[in-house]
């Protein structure tokens, strides 16, 4: 079977005003089709660099990221983002129902599937009811289920989120894994979802790719064995969900330190070789 996303030797330099900074280094991981993976790392790793690069909005200096095969050189069309900051990425001067179908002009559809499209994203996120309304009429949360509805209304095969809640209140902010976790099982659409929040990493993710110190290279890979069936309630108080929380902390930890911690919670046949 071969991988959806493949990231091979990704490697991104900043050059500019008399400095060069090297924020990935020879990244390779892979994500196959129907995948919910999660990106964690110490803060200021590279995360969003590289999904600028997995997005098409970047062109890495060195390395490559392919779609179906397909080397990325630009924004491709089977792909959607979520960005952390939702006021920005909707138009407050268009209704909700406008800001959603925005991106399907591009596309060679009728008016009234667009129109469709736009009424099933809403439902898929709860908001049949705010089509009419604008932006800044809704709460944040509310506001980021208008983005998250925007880009499956687009249909992707792939859906990158960039810290898509580290903006909203805790309540709020669960609410919305769970909204993911079910709209990835219902559709079926790869997620890549990068968070600086560990708890969060395990709590959505079948798989969590952990990100070393800048510059970034991928420290670990981890399946989370927790599961398919998952609840605020119950996952996060399991045994389980608690070690492999730990796990995660203690490789970000020695991330920070730039060494591999000295006796790993899991033992090596927990955690798959890297791709």
């Amino acid at each position: 079977m071969h991988a959806l996303l493949d990231v091979c030797g990704l490697n991104k330099v900043y050059e500019g005003s008399g400095r060069r900074v090297e924020a990935v280094r020879d990244l390779t991981f892979t994500v196959d089709a129907g995948e919910l993976v999660c990106l964690v790392g110490p803060s200021g790793c590279g995360k969003t660099t590289l999904l600028k690069c997995m997005g098409g909005l970047l062109t890495p200096t060195a390395g490559e990221v392919l779609l179906s095969g397909r080397k990325v050189s630009g924004p491709p069309p089977g792909m959607a983002f979520v960005f952390q900051e939702y006021g920005r990425s909707l138009f407050p001067w268009m209704r909700v129902g406008e800001n959603i179908e925005l991106p399907l002009k591009q596309k060679d559809l009728s008016r009234s599937r667009r129109r469709e499209l736009v009424a099933d994203a809403l439902e898929s996120v709860g908001l049949t009811d705010a089509a009419g309304a604008y932006p800044w009429q809704l709460s944040g949360g509310m506001q980021q289920r208008v983005a998250i509805a925007r880009a499956l209304a687009y249909e992707p095969e792939v859906l990158l989120m960039d810290e898509p809640f580290a903006a909203v209140d805790a309540q709020t902010r669960a609410d919305l894994e769970d909204l993911v976790r079910g709209l990835w099982r219902e559709r079926g659409i790869t997620i890549l979802f990068v968070t600086h929040d560990i708890d969060e990493a395990v709590y959505l993710g079948e798989r969590v790719v952990v990100l070393s110190a800048s510059p970034t290279v991928v420290q670990e890979q981890l399946k989370v064995d927790l599961p398919v069936e998952r609840d605020q309630l119950h996952t996060r108080v399991a045994p389980r969900f608690a070690e492999l929380r730990t796990h995660v902390y203690e490789q970000i930890q020695a991330a920070k330190r730039g060494t591999l911690p000295v006796q790993d919670r899991l033992t090596k046949s927990d955690t798959p070789p890297l791709r």
